[in-house]
């Protein structure tokens, strides 16, 4: 059985961000495995537009009455979600910017969190319908923050996947990195050693 892994970064220091180098890292040990296939998509290569009106309205739009127009604008959301739905395990590389998360990865969500495609409303709330995958956080901080109330990051991040039904998230910190280099080396190497752990699991 084959475990299909999709990584997505959003770094825009490019190779020199430590995000990215921790994805670089479970993308190499995951793609050693047998039976495992990984798909990296770079957010900032690739970088998604804001979401305007034009194209959530196309959302709103059946397929078969939409314009050129709107067939081009929902084919963004369209190939994320189909992309999202083909994998089994979500792999985001994630640096903080002014204590958020990129505004890449951030489109990628308002693309793939779709009223009645990843979950939908019901008397009791919103309710997943992506079901059966795993997800696992790559954060690299400059500074030390998880488990204050500065890393808006995880919660918001757990937030949005588990609406979409994505509840089994592994978190992978990475922190201190610009607190000196004896620091960021003992906290990148401490933080492979747990993407090697969760690859293991894959």
């Amino acid at each position: 059985m084959t475990t299909r892994v999709l990584v997505l970064t959003a770094s825009i220091l490019a190779e020199n961000g430590q995000s990215k180098g921790l994805a670089e890292h479970f993308i190499a040990r995951a793609a050693s495995r047998d039976g495992v296939e990984v798909t990296h998509r770079d957010l900032v290569a690739e970088e998604l537009p804001h979401l305007g009106l034009a194209e959530l309205g196309s959302w709103q739009v059946a397929a078969e009455e939409r314009s050129d127009e709107q067939r081009a604008l929902a084919a963004r959301s369209d190939v994320l979600l189909a992309e999202l739905r083909g994998h089994d395990v979500v792999v985001l590389g994630v640096p903080m910017y002014n204590l958020g998360i990129p505004s890449q990865l951030k489109a990628w969500f308002d693309r793939v969190m779709r009223a009645g495609e990843t979950f939908r409303y019901t008397e009791n709330g919103p309710q997943g319908l992506v079901e059966g995958k795993r997800a696992v956080i790559l954060a690299a901080r400059g500074g030390q923050y998880a488990g204050t109330e500065k890393d808006t990051q995880t919660p918001h991040l757990k937030l949005m996947l588990g609406m979409m039904g994505i509840t089994e998230v592994d978190t992978v910190f990475a922190e201190g990195l610009n607190m000196g280099e004896s620091h960021r080396e003992a906290a990148l190497k401490e933080a492979r050693q747990a993407i090697d752990g969760l690859v293991e699991r894959l």
